[in-house]
């Protein structure tokens, strides 16, 4: 039997996929503005997160937000205004989104500077097992070799 995803849990992997600058500008406008569901507008100055996001310069069209939020709230018919509750889970949801893409971002700095300094250590052994005695020394000298006699076979 097929488990059904939460709202919540939608909600937190829609606003996963929203690109950095989006979060940032919804969060910013979750902050400040009259937020609904259901609708872009409501036509008395409330306005969708992704709406307000995009009035912020986060533009993006991420349709499987705007399902998940109206979903999350409830909103079947219509604009309809968010609780408090349903808003700072919104916001708790974008800062959480923020502070992983940082964690990871630091954990993906610190395998690359790992990965570079292993790269550097090869090559400085690589380059000593060379040695420098050959910068300094004679150019060798090939000499050719000589074909080998063809014998002739006797009449037979």
């Amino acid at each position: 039997m097929a488990r059904r995803h939460a709202a919540i849990d939608d909600l937190r992997l829609a606003v996963e996929c929203l690109p950095r600058a989006t979060q940032e500008a919804m969060l910013a406008g979750v902050r400040s503005g009259c937020i609904i569901a259901g609708a872009y507008t409501d036509g008395h100055g409330g306005t969708c997160p992704m709406l307000a996001a995009h009035r912020r310069g986060g533009r993006t069209d991420l349709l499987a937000f705007a399902r998940a939020w109206d979903r999350f709230v409830g909103a079947t018919k219509g604009p309809v205004r968010v609780s408090a509750r349903q808003l700072g889970v919104l916001e708790a949801q974008l800062e959480g989104a923020m502070l992983r893409a940082d964690a990871a971002a630091g954990e993906l700095a610190g395998a690359v500077a790992d990965h570079q300094a292993t790269a550097r250590a090869r090559r400085a052994r690589e380059a000593a097992g060379t040695g420098r005695a050959w910068l300094h020394g004679p150019a060798p000298v090939e000499v050719p070799q000589a074909a080998p006699a063809r014998r002739e076979r006797a009449p037979a």
